[in-house]
């Protein structure tokens, strides 16, 4: 940084009992206070470069001024005296601010005497402050002690505009020292990097910030992208980096926290409309900051719309800096709302918020219904991510109710497994039977065709729940009623284990004759039962227990039929007959 050093003779002031004064052999003749410190100097220097102290002791009577008003204080004051004494003083981007607002106000201009204060320092300003990069922002900085002499003076206007004129420079162009500390990043003989100036600006006050970034805006000479790295790098300083940063809510933090709140309002504000122009990520985290910070409602929509016009392009981890996972389906159900194709798009927000629930269902206080909410918020073409999410919240939390696991299982359509997860789902203990028997259906059979999926979908069974669902509605309140009491569970995983070994090599006998689906129910039917039909003899495989000594059965009938159904019947023992 530059400087400018005035004057010839050494440094004499010095502090005696409290007062400031010179060494001299000619006693004091005029008396000066500024604030709390007085000063005894000489009339003789300081008249015939001051206006305003000709004016003040224009009565040769008059001994003791009091400038308590001076701007910049005793310092600045200071820095004016020693001019008039001939003191050498140091001039820099520093100190400018206060000293060419206190020669102003002491009127130590042209007109008084000639090669005055203001003249030089004006000099100083036009030819070294307003040339250099970090002196321009040093001087812009200090303006924020004297804003209204800094904005008369026109000091902030001049530093804005040049400061935006080095700032839309090509790089290469670039010959000034400027600060960059970004990781990974090493200087080259290629030139500095585009975004070489958000570091330095950085460090200015948000309203600053705003009037070089809206100039900037204006040039039309910037990418959208560099004024989003530029809004960035400034929020990684000024703003709390995770919500662990914010101090509990107290009167003390309160106003603390207003200056924060106005501070990322206008950040938001800042924005580019552009979309691309800041990272998602960079989105979600002012999201979940605005709300912890209680931003207003309406800047919070804004921010959630710019979330979710670009949530194709988070990560997981992107997601994980929301506060919470209602913030993420906020963000869900607005891309939803917008969103019109094409279907690849929905697709990958769904692999992402689909890992998002395969991290948050470890949680052992994430609540089933907002996870469920959350897996229902956008469709998707394969279900087998969302079903090693659901399986990882059953395994952590093994509390979980019988009805609570339907209500959990009832965002899983078997049609969008795989095959290798549709074995996996049969051998699952932890999952609802019906689920069980659902998938082994869709494992022996593969995927099914287009003549088989229509076949599916115009039997009463299906229509009714489109393979969707197992265990809800209806039907499923029938089959709980006439359930028995629940076994041991080691008993039950024989059982259950024995029912879908069993239940497949049913299945794959009936493949042979061609499957349908329909519903049956004669007699006393109480219970549930798949059946395939094969000649005069059928078989039946005894699937749960019910209350009131009801079963649920697996039966596969042999006959020319060929026909596969889903029918419900009471027994009191395992049923294996003929005809």
């Amino acid at each position: 940084m530059k400087f400018m050093r005035i004057g010839t003779r050494p440094d004499n002031f010095y502090t005696q009992q409290a007062v400031r004064t010179t060494l001299s052999d000619l006693p004091s003749d005029l008396t000066i206070c500024v604030n709390n410190v007085t000063y005894l100097l000489h009339k003789f220097p300081l008249l015939p470069k001051c206006g305003l102290l000709q004016r003040l002791c224009s009565d040769s009577s008059r001994f003791c001024v009091e400038l308590h008003d001076i701007p910049g204080g005793e310092d600045a004051f200071e820095l004016c005296a020693k001019f008039c004494y001939g003191v050498t003083i140091d001039l820099s981007a520093h100190n400018f601010v206060q000293a060419i607002s206190a020669a102003k106000f002491l009127q130590m201009t042209e007109s008084v005497d000639k090669g005055n204060f203001v003249s030089k320092l004006e000099a100083f300003f036009n030819s070294c402050i307003l040339q250099g990069w970090k002196d321009s922002i040093v001087t812009l900085h200090t303006t924020g002690t004297l804003p209204e002499w800094s904005e008369n003076l026109g000091i902030i206007r001049k530093c804005i505009d040049s400061i935006v004129d080095k700032i839309v420079t090509p790089p290469s162009k670039v010959r000034w020292s400027y600060t960059y500390t970004r990781q990974g990043y090493a200087r080259k003989k290629a030139g500095p990097p585009k975004d070489w100036w958000t570091e330095d600006i950085a460090k200015l006050d948000i309203d600053l910030f705003r009037c070089i970034i809206n100039s900037v805006k204006l040039s039309n000479k910037l990418p959208p992208q560099l004024i989003g790295e530029a809004l960035h790098v400034y929020s990684c300083l000024w703003l709390p980096k995770s919500s662990s940063r914010l101090d509990p809510e107290t009167s003390t933090t309160a106003t603390v926290n207003k200056k924060k709140r106005q501070l990322l309002e206008t950040i938001i504000s800042m924005i580019p409309e552009d979309k691309g122009s800041v990272s998602t990520g960079f989105l979600l985290r002012l999201l979940s900051l605005a709300k912890l910070l209680r931003v207003s409602t309406v800047m919070e929509a804004q921010l959630i719309k710019k979330c979710s016009l670009q949530l194709e392009d988070a990560t997981p981890n992107d997601l994980l800096l929301l506060s919470s996972i209602d913030l993420v389906k906020a963000v869900v159900d607005s891309f939803m709302i917008r969103w019109t194709g094409p279907n690849d798009l929905v697709t990958k927000v769904g692999q992402v918020v689909d890992s998002y629930l395969q991290i948050v269902a470890r949680d052992a206080n994430m609540p089933l219904h907002k996870l469920v909410s959350l897996a229902k918020a956008l469709p998707r073409p394969q279900h087998d991510n969302l079903y090693k999410a659901i399986n990882i919240y059953l395994k952590e939390h093994p509390k979980t109710t019988k009805e609570e696991k339907k209500q959990l299982c009832s965002v899983i359509d078997c049609q969008k497994l795989s095959a290798e997860v549709c074995a996996h789902v049969v051998k699952n203990s932890r999952l609802p039977l019906r689920m069980v028997v659902q998938a082994l259906f869709f494992e022996q059979d593969g995927k099914p065709t287009a003549t088989n999926e229509s076949k599916l979908q115009t039997q009463p069974y299906n229509r009714h729940k489109s393979n969707r669902q197992v265990g809800s509605g209806e039907e499923s309140s029938v089959v709980h009623s006439t359930r028995q009491k629940v076994q041991p569970e080691s008993k039950h995983k024989s059982r259950r284990k024995k029912v879908v070994e069993n239940g497949r090599e049913i299945l794959m006998e009936s493949r042979n004759t061609g499957i349908q689906t329909g519903e049956v129910e004669t007699g006393e039917a109480r219970g549930e039962a798949v059946v395939a039909r094969h000649g005069g003899g059928r078989q039946a495989l005894v699937a749960s227990h019910g209350g009131g000594g009801g079963r649920q059965a697996l039966v596969a009938s042999h006959g020319g039929g060929g026909v596969l159904r889903m029918v419900t019947c009471r027994w009191k023992e395992t049923i294996f007959e003929d005809g």
